[in-house]
């Protein structure tokens, strides 16, 4: 079958080395397994990070975003049946979704929205998954719940902090402040749903202090943690509640202390590495996610189609992540 791959580890994205077409033979499902023949798939940050941060000794597929139809099964699959059409985010101790088959087990992967195309719902697995836990497992918060309290999002305008603007608008009664740092994302951001968005390249108290919000009781800090931390320890309220995504280098927890400022670390791969004993709640979650966009109630995040599925594009892909300057979801389509 048809692969992108990377076999040397941290040369950049513009290298034409970095990533490979390939060929590699199709694999075979198991216990839980679907094969899917893969339509669509999307490009992550960690896609990058794991290009340039891990040594492989063989050519290594990345890619955790896909779409694509069952075509055969495991001999413990109960969930799906061949032809089914699905969506998920995958495990990121398995092959990811840059080829023409790939496996995952069903207990993580969901019904592809039927409204959308293939593109528009690979922008969707990993960082819904990410969202919703973080909104609504690791920071407690209930559906419906929030009145008079705030969730500032640090990051609002990229994968993750675009559908975590959704849910929160949609699904919650939260004040939700995005921050953005450019024209063209703010605008992003408005028209997900935040009630309010600041400028994540300012000093962000000043920014709150500005919209009347001094103080949050949520941050979910999507981006830069080490850089914005003691402004976010200062504007939590006493007892707020601090959730993070991205890998600072360090994080001293000691100055959540004097509030009771709890500390929570979202990574939606972990369910499905440890196979957790509710491992299936990311097949219930991306059902709902799917039905919620069936309904009209969430939208897509995509924001760039990149063409098919090749190691050129994938490199153009990898290097707009790496910029900074990516917004939404990049998506690539068919080989």
């Amino acid at each position: 079958m048809k692969a992108v791959v990377y076999t040397q580890h941290g040369l950049p994205a513009e290298h034409r080395e970095s990533l490979l077409d390939a060929e590699l033979p199709k694999p075979r499902p198991a216990l839980h397994d679907l094969l899917v023949k893969i339509d669509a798939i999307a490009v992550n940050p960690v896609d990058t990070k794991v290009r340039i941060g891990s040594p492989t000794e063989h050519p290594r597929v990345l890619g955790w975003d896909a779409v694509g139809t069952v075509e055969s099964v495991g001999e413990k699959v109960s969930m799906f049946a061949p032809g089914d059409r699905v969506f998920y985010a995958g495990n990121i101790a398995r092959p990811g979704a840059y080829a023409e088959y790939a496996l995952v087990d069903e207990r993580i992967a969901g019904r592809k929205p039927a409204t959308l195309s293939n593109a528009q719902a690979a922008a969707l697995p990993l960082t819904s998954l990410t969202a919703w836990e973080l909104l609504f497992d690791r920071l407690g918060v209930a559906e419906q719940a929030g009145s008079g309290d705030a969730l500032l999002i640090v990051g609002a305008a990229g994968g993750v902090g675009s559908m975590l603007t959704q849910l929160a608008r949609r699904l919650t009664k939260l004040r939700v402040i995005g921050t953005a740092s450019r024209p063209e994302t703010r605008a992003w951001v408005e028209a997900l749903g935040a009630h309010d968005v600041i400028d994540h390249s300012q000093p962000l108290l000043e920014g709150l202090r500005r919209i009347g919000s001094p103080q949050v009781r949520y941050v979910a800090s999507l981006t830069q943690t080490d850089v914005h931390y003691p402004q976010l320890v200062e504007a939590l309220a006493p007892q707020g509640r601090l959730g993070v995504i991205d890998d600072p280098d360090t994080l001293d927890a000691m100055p959540l202390k004097r509030k009771s400022i709890s500390l929570h670390w979202e990574l939606m791969f972990t369910r499905p590495m440890f196979e957790t004993a509710d491992v299936v709640r990311q097949h219930e979650i991306l059902n709902r996610v799917s039905t919620l966009i069936d309904e009209g109630t969430l939208r897509t995040t995509m924001a760039d189609h990149f063409g098919s599925i090749n190691a050129e594009n994938l490199r153009r892909a990898h290097a707009l992540i790496e910029s900074g300057r990516a917004r939404g979801k990049i998506v690539l389509e068919g080989f």
